[in-house]
């Protein structure tokens, strides 16, 4: 799609909502995306001035009956039109910021009446951008209750100036952001100084425009973004550079705003490649593959009307928790997995699973008695590291009265304290991973400390063992 401009002092937005509306039980065949495309154009009095050799508003106008005549016949696209400054002269000390106005409501055939409507546009008033950003919200019509269509809502906004009227389109931007609309405009601006680039930068992307061909050029990736289908692929990288990982969970986040665009399970379609998405151009996004831990790919920009490709490195390898030798009483144990060197719970993964992690060297801390410490597990691309955790045995405490406790792990003359017993029971009951172990005990009758009993035992793997006090 070619489009010629001239010269003329211009700001450019756009504004996004993507929704969709409940499911319908009649409807089977899903409908093709609806775009509603709303241009919002100043008609105050700054328009009459001349950039070139003509006044801005002849400009303007002539792009946009460029425009319109080539949107024309379109399928799937409703068109409106809202003016402002344009029904109250400007007064000495006295401006109508109110001076917005719907002209033409949405349609599928309102070029006609939007043709008209800016042949005979007069420019009198000032520029309420942010007012009329506001109102624009509620300009679209709003989806029928059991309708499964997809609707883009699009704002097209079209300015030689920036806000007269002491709001903040900044602020309207957060507030239709928190009613679900995302305010992303591309501005782009002829002649501003840098003080009114700097007020316009927190509304959008904002381009300056020194020729009438830069400014073609961002017109045309707007009505690109808001028209044409774009797709992508993710690529989740291994180690070596192949697009092979897959079954990931991906969720693609709006940059700018933070809202969550997309959510999916990622998938190799029938070729062995990752699927294709539709996915809407006109945002920034960032990209996290929910690997453990997650792999992310920020600042990710598409090319509309194009197939793009996003390669996420993902290289992963398994971890498989396996229990030793001997029989097994049913009991789960699990283990907390830690990046190397970090204190952060990364996972906690049960023996007898496997779990995928990203390549890499971690810290294991399995939840047995006593705790054992696997350091440095290396995950490997594409490959299984395989862990067997001894198997425990069990520990019977059989005291002739209640008293306290405790026991200790035994090795090279070294006690490590494991658990205190419970001075009211009469019978306990410890699993303990294989090893020497001493149990001190005092009766709770007993007054004197050369009364403390001590015993030492070895616990072997899936065996019991009992110690009577």
């Amino acid at each position: 799609m070619r489009r010629s401009v001239t010269d003329f002092s211009l700001l450019l937005g756009v504004l996004t909502l993507c929704s969709t509306s409940p499911l319908s039980a009649q409807e089977t065949v899903p409908q093709p995306p609806l775009t509603r495309m709303l241009f919002v154009m100043d008609a105050s009095n700054s328009m009459n001035a001349f950039w070139g050799n003509q006044p801005k508003i002849n400009t303007a106008r002539e792009l946009l009956l460029k425009s319109l005549k080539e949107l024309e016949g379109q399928p799937d696209l409703e068109l409106a039109l809202r003016l402002y400054g344009h029904q109250t002269p400007i007064q000495p000390g006295k401006q109508d910021c109110d001076d917005t106005k719907l002209e033409v409501p949405f349609s599928g055939n309102s070029i006609p009446a939007m043709r008209s409507t800016l042949q005979s546009v007069r420019c009198l008033g000032t520029t309420p951008i942010a007012r009329s950003l506001e109102k624009s919200a509620d300009d679209f019509p709003p989806l029928l209750f059991n309708s499964t269509r997809k609707v883009r809502n699009v704002i097209i906004l079209i300015t030689d100036g920036i806000e007269a009227c002491d709001e903040d389109p900044c602020a309207v931007s957060r507030a239709l952001q928190s009613k679900g609309i995302v305010l992303k405009p591309f501005v782009i601006g002829v002649g501003l100084d840098d003080t009114q680039k700097y007020a316009l930068q927190c509304v959008g992307n904002y381009f300056d425009a020194s020729t009438p061909e830069l400014f073609e050029h961002v017109l045309n990736v707007v009505v690109t973004q808001a028209l044409n289908s774009t797709t992508a692929q993710i690529s989740l990288m291994t180690n070596d550079g192949k697009a092979t990982e897959t079954d990931v969970p991906i969720t693609l986040y709006d940059e700018r705003t933070g809202q969550i665009r997309d959510h999916f399970m990622h998938t190799m379609n029938d070729r062995g490649i990752p699927d294709t998405l539709h996915i809407d151009p006109i945002h920034t996004y960032k990209v996290v593959a929910h690997t453990l831990p997650p792999s992310t790919r920020e600042h990710v920009v598409l090319k509309p009307g194009i197939h793009n490709i996003i390669g996420v490195d993902a290289g992963m390898g398994t971890l498989s928790l396996k229990t030793g030798s001997g029989p097994s009483d049913g009991t789960l144990v699990s283990a907390i997995v830690r990046r190397n060197d970090e204190m952060a719970t990364l996972h906690v993964q049960e023996i007898g699973a496997t779990q995928r992690y990203r390549t890499g060297v971690y810290d294991l801390e399995v939840l047995t008695l006593p705790r054992l410490s696997i350091p440095d597990v290396r995950i490997e691309q594409g490959r299984t590291t395989d862990i067997a955790v001894p198997r425990s045995g069990v520990l019977n405490i059989l005291p002739s009265t209640p008293g306290p406790g405790a026991i200790f792990s035994k090795k090279d003359e070294q006690l490590e304290w494991v658990a205190d017993l419970d001075p009211t029971a009469v019978r306990s009951q410890f699993r303990l991973l294989p090893g020497t172990y001493q149990v001190i005990y005092r009766s709770r009758s007993a007054s004197r400390t050369e009364l403390t009993l001590k015993k030492d035992i070895v616990i072997e793997s899936g065996r019991s063992a009992t110690i009577n006090f």
